[in-house]
């Protein structure tokens, strides 16, 4: 399929340490596709679902030791420990292969070992990427084809010479003890080994479009971030871009398929999908910033996905999808995971595959991280541009965290730097049922804190760096969906009422309203956040548009000490300007 040496090799020596009795190249035909999904049904690795209700739809269990990422054994492998940086697991090039060599050796023997030619964004954009994954797991074949572009093309544009991303995976023996997710930016390789489950396996995610990225992005002046894109078309036809990152558990997945409130879709605003995860951004000759999706498909945790929290999701789960450790419905052979609906099966199969009653199990069916592997083309509000080769414009940037207080409803940073400072103190706050404490700050800057893939002070400069670049950057906005009463409940509605944030921080991009000066940057006026068709009081929005001094005055201390005691060294000065100021604004 190529006459690219360096694919070749790459190939010719993987397969001398795993030793597989054959090898098959993926040319992303429909054909080989199709005797792939009937081998995996044949041997039990994937079940065929109802085809008449889930045409193309399968359902995979893992391991039970072996159901989501496991960053305390996800690598940066750099030649120096202080490059990876306080946020990173080290080990050195040299211990990271000798470890996963001698894991892997000989581990194929009696599998198949499959070469995946994919493509991260569309081929031939000047955004994209080509990796070459190696894999014994037909499950990771047939995800990569959903997540990635897969096939012959990819080869024909990495031509005879160009360089790619090796990825290396072996199912080996599921050994939780012996699992390793290991990343080697400078020479664009990725070794998995003992895992099956897709976070870790599916190398083309946030391995490949995010770590290995961020670090070729800031060698080649870009950046890859853990980010939604949205589109919001106005009602004259205009539409302007957003990218977003939260932290999990923040409705980053939510805010990328909105729909908005009647008011507004019968004003004739919508929103389109980009995508709902990660964003390549380059700066456009306009200078602007321009950002593509680099994924195909959707990698979406299924509890708590239904047609009321997320129906354009759901709707992308109706064909083409793999469902990975969800309920198996026997009476209709379709799958089934709590939140779905209040109808749990009697006859199911949970994620374990044991026998399951929905109606009398105390226990749940489908595991809290299950999942599905959708096709981004069946999302009903899928951009147009999602397959553009130029990408889409940014107007705004998106910070946003859970904070059930002091944080406000939405606030806009000054100007480029104070907005990565914005972005540089993300947090969210633990919840007592997830960790016996509540009010626990959790950092996780940018959203990135798992997946840069060096020093994270380094990051912040490269966000810097970026901002001198572009002649017409977005701005960049914070947001908390999150702030509460005592009692617990939430003050804001959230979920597609969310619209009326945006409008604002879109309407603040065209300069079309006012915003009020504060200690931390630029807070709406209560009276331009469009509450029409919304049971909600002007008295409640001002309250959480509040900026409390004496409450940021604290916070200002605790990023003080994050800063000093966790990243410890090369934060670059603007940061610690923006921190000055903060403290200072806070003081008077």
């Amino acid at each position: 399929m190529t006459n690219n040496q360096k694919v070749l090799q790459f190939v010719e020596e993987s397969a001398a340490l795993a030793t597989p009795d054959k090898i098959v190249w993926i040319d992303g035909s429909q054909e080989q596709i199709e005797a792939l999904r009937a081998e995996a049904v044949s041997t039990g690795e994937m079940i065929k679902l109802n085809q008449e209700l889930l045409p193309d739809c399968y359902l995979h269990r893992t391991a039970v030791n072996d159901v989501a990422r496991v960053e305390a054994r996800t690598v940066i492998c750099l030649p120096k420990e202080e490059d990876a940086g306080p946020t990173n697991i080290w080990k050195s090039p040299e211990e990271g292969y000798e470890m996963c060599k001698n894991i892997a050796r000989g581990k194929m023997k009696g599998r198949t070992m499959y070469v995946i030619p994919y493509s991260m964004g569309v081929v031939g954009s000047a955004f994209s990427k080509i990796g070459i994954e190696v894999t014994d797991s037909i499950y990771v074949v047939l995800n990569m084809v959903i997540m990635t572009r897969v096939g012959k093309e990819c080869l024909d544009a990495l031509g005879e010479n160009g360089d790619f991303v090796k990825g290396f995976h072996a199912k080996c023996d599921i050994d939780e003890e012996n699992r390793w997710i290991m990343h080697f930016p400078q020479d664009n390789a990725i070794w998995s080994v003992n895992s099956g489950y897709g976070g870790n396996v599916l190398l083309g995610k946030k391995c490949f479009a995010l770590r290995i990225a961020s670090y070729l992005g800031r060698q080649e002046g870009w950046m890859a971030e853990h980010m939604l894109i949205l589109g919001v078309k106005r009602p004259n036809g205009e539409k302007q871009y957003v990218a977003a990152a939260f932290p999990s558990a923040c409705g980053k997945t939510n805010l990328a398929m909105l729909i908005p409130p009647k008011h507004f879709r019968d004003a004739g605003y919508e929103v389109e999908c980009v995508g709902d995860d990660i964003a390549w951004i380059r700066v456009g000759e306009d200078g602007r910033l321009w950002a593509v999706n680099p994924e195909n498909g959707f990698f979406g945790v299924a509890p708590g996905t239904n047609q009321k929290s997320n129906p354009n999701a759901l709707a992308a789960t109706r064909q083409g999808t793999i469902f990975t450790n969800v309920v198996h419905n026997l009476d209709n052979n379709t799958v089934w995971w709590e939140g779905l609906d209040k109808n749990p099966p009697e006859h199911a199969v949970d994620w374990k595959g044991n026998p399951w009653n929905g109606k009398t199990s105390d226990v749940k069916g489908a595991h809290p991280n299950s999942r599905f592997t959708a096709p981004a083309k069946n999302c009903p509000c899928i951009s147009p541009e999602f397959n553009s080769k130029t990408g889409v414009p940014l107007s705004a940037i998106i910070f946003g965290g859970r904070r059930a207080s002091t944080t406000p409803l939405c606030y806009q940073s000054r100007d480029w730097n104070h907005g990565v400072f914005v972005g540089s103190i993300m947090s969210s706050e633990t919840t007592a049922a997830a960790t016996g404490a509540v009010g626990v700050l959790r950092h996780d800057p940018m959203a990135m804190k798992p997946f840069i893939g060096y020093h994270v002070g380094d990051y912040f400069r490269h966000w810097i760096d970026m901002g001198k670049k572009v002649t017409n950057p977005p701005k960049i906005f914070n947001v908390n969906w999150f702030r509460q009463y005592e009692k617990g409940e939430f003050l804001w509605p959230g979920f597609g009422d969310n619209m009326r944030v945006l409008k604002w921080i879109l309407d603040r991009c065209e300069d079309k309203v006012d915003a009020k000066e504060t200690a931390i940057g630029y807070v709406p006026y209560a009276k331009d956040i469009d509450l029409t068709g919304l049971d909600y009081s002007v008295e409640t929005l001002e309250s959480i548009l509040e900026v409390d001094k004496a409450k940021w005055a604290k916070e200002a201390e605790e990023i003080e000490g994050y800063y000093k005691n966790t990243i410890k060294d090369r934060i670059p000065k603007e940061l610690w300007d923006s921190l000055e100021t903060l403290k200072k604004n806070c003081a008077e």
